[in-house]
């Protein structure tokens, strides 16, 4: 069980995003973590071990500008404990992809084979989350739009949703 938010607004929505995470936190007390994207595309992350209030001191939210933000609070069901499995979990192509994930995949060791052995990517952790992130990242890219449209979001969605058996809820931040 984890806590996910996702945040669009004019302003900047880091606060936001931490508020909801401290009404989320009873949903995941491992770790917790943030993703927010400036207008020019940046992006600005802070992820760790711990509760929120402690993950996220003054000096972290100074930097975490942008007005698009995603948000996670991790409970442990699958994977293990380590820093590296705080989300939101990210992959640089296509686009910048930042996903945080709260749920259980069923077939995520064989998705993280096929990965590897058909698509040449590296699945860092035992992490059903980074699985679902490479799966989707995979059938965005297979689109091959260079300033994707709706449709192309929604394609890869569904063909995500047709590869992975489980349980599940997902927010993601597309950079741009």
């Amino acid at each position: 069980m984890c806590g996910i938010i996702g945040i669009s607004a004019e302003n900047n929505v880091a606060e936001e995003i931490y508020e909801s995470l401290l009404m989320l936190q009873h949903r995941g007390q491992d770790a917790a973590g943030m993703v927010v994207c400036e207008p020019s595309g940046k992006l600005n992350s802070r992820k760790s071990k711990g509760y929120v209030r402690d993950v996220f001191q003054q000096n972290h939210m100074n930097n975490l500008q942008g007005n698009l933000g995603i948000g996670h609070v991790r409970y442990p069901t699958a994977g293990g404990i380590g820093k590296e499995f705080a989300q939101p979990m990210y992959v640089n192509t296509p686009y910048g992809i930042s996903l945080a994930h709260n749920g259980n995949l069923t077939n995520s060791k064989k998705l993280a084979a096929e990965l590897f052995h058909a698509e040449r990517r590296h699945i860092n952790t035992d992490s059903d989350s980074e699985v679902l992130l490479n799966i989707f990242a995979l059938e965005l890219s297979k689109q091959e739009a260079v300033f994707p449209k709706p449709k192309d979001f929604f394609t890869a969605v569904e063909k995500t949703h047709l590869r992975i058996n489980g349980a599940y809820a997902v927010v993601a931040l597309i950079t741009g």
